[in-house]
């Protein structure tokens, strides 16, 4: 059974000296991402990157903001299909730590973020 969220969830890990702050929340349209990825790189200005994936309906979206190509968005999104969660954006805000993670060091860790503010969620069933 489909599952969403009520409200806004965050979670923090941290990796090698880089943070990663994940931010689950519930999205009814399409054009209500926009104002909610404007004010998170408003509030997060030195932040590195601002992935994400978003689910509303049939519809979905993702992206790696400048971290290599299918290390961030798409396994976000992949993670959402997964865990059949919908009318929800999932989002990491990225402040680089001097370290390079390589490549799958940082899907796992955009992974783990995910996992974890779903986690920490309360999830519940989605009317259709």
């Amino acid at each position: 059974m489909a599952s969403t969220v009520k409200e806004q969830h965050i979670n923090q890990i941290e990796v090698m000296k880089s943070k990663f702050i994940a931010y689950l929340l519930p999205l009814d349209n399409e054009e209500n991402f926009k104002p909610i990825l404007a004010a998170l790189r408003k509030e997060h200005k030195k932040a590195r990157h601002i992935v994400y994936a978003y689910r509303v309906g049939m519809k979905s979206k993702s992206c790696d903001d400048g971290e290599p190509k299918g290390t961030a968005g798409h396994p976000l999104l992949d993670l959402l299909y997964k865990k059949d969660i919908n009318n929800v954006a999932l989002l990491v805000v990225r402040y680089f730590g001097g370290t390079l993670l390589g490549a799958s060091r940082l899907l796992r860790t955009y992974l783990q973020a995910g996992i974890d503010v779903i986690n920490s969620s309360e999830l519940i069933a989605l009317e259709r």
